[in-house]
């Protein structure tokens, strides 16, 4: 589930760059991408067991974002209370670019330092746990072995209860509500 209303410019910087609605700069090339998915092929780069995972990041190792920054959204009554909540990395404030965690654990010690934007499903959740868990290199916290993201599809909330139309077809985008499923 994604939070629009407490953080509209987050969920759509999301959205945009899900659906490639959003045009992003590759941090290795420097072309500017006009309607291609940002995180499709991107990997979580970052695994740490009992906190999180990280990705999001076109270069792939931690270093790059989509060639822009945006302000922080950072809402009191979004707490990191629960596992599976969805946020922007960011290096300080107005940081904020394509790389987001997803929380293992509740890390209360969060709040107040990043766009919380989501929480992941029951089913996602335990995802996460597997992947927070795989081995990785202690220098760094990457997985030995790469988790790959797909593509991420946005369903809106009105959508998720309608059957699909047709298969293959995006469902409908609307960063007024909805979640988000990555495969």
């Amino acid at each position: 589930k994604l939070f629009a209303k407490q953080t509209p410019e987050t969920v759509a910087n999301f959205i945009g760059l899900a659906n490639g609605t959003k045009d992003w700069k590759n941090p290795m090339s420097g072309v500017t991408k006009h309607g291609v998915p940002l995180y499709n092929g991107t990997i979580f780069h970052r695994v740490i067991p009992g906190f999180m995972i990280q990705g999001g990041d076109p270069a792939g190792n931690g270093t790059g974002d989509p060639g822009y920054k945006f302000k922080d959204e950072i809402v009191s009554g979004l707490t990191f209370d629960k596992a599976g909540r969805l946020a922007m990395a960011n290096s300080g404030p107005n940081t904020n670019g394509s790389q987001f965690f997803i929380t293992e654990v509740p890390t209360p010690h969060l709040n107040g330092h990043y766009n919380l934007f989501g929480q992941c499903d029951e089913p996602s959740v335990e995802l996460v746990k597997k992947i927070a868990r795989m081995a990785r290199d202690p220098r760094d916290d990457r997985p030995f072995r790469p988790v790959r993201i797909t593509h991420i599809t946005i369903v809106s909330a009105s959508s998720a209860a309608a059957p699909a139309a047709k298969p293959g077809k995006p469902a409908a985008k609307k960063p007024s509500a909805g979640t988000a499923n990555a495969h």
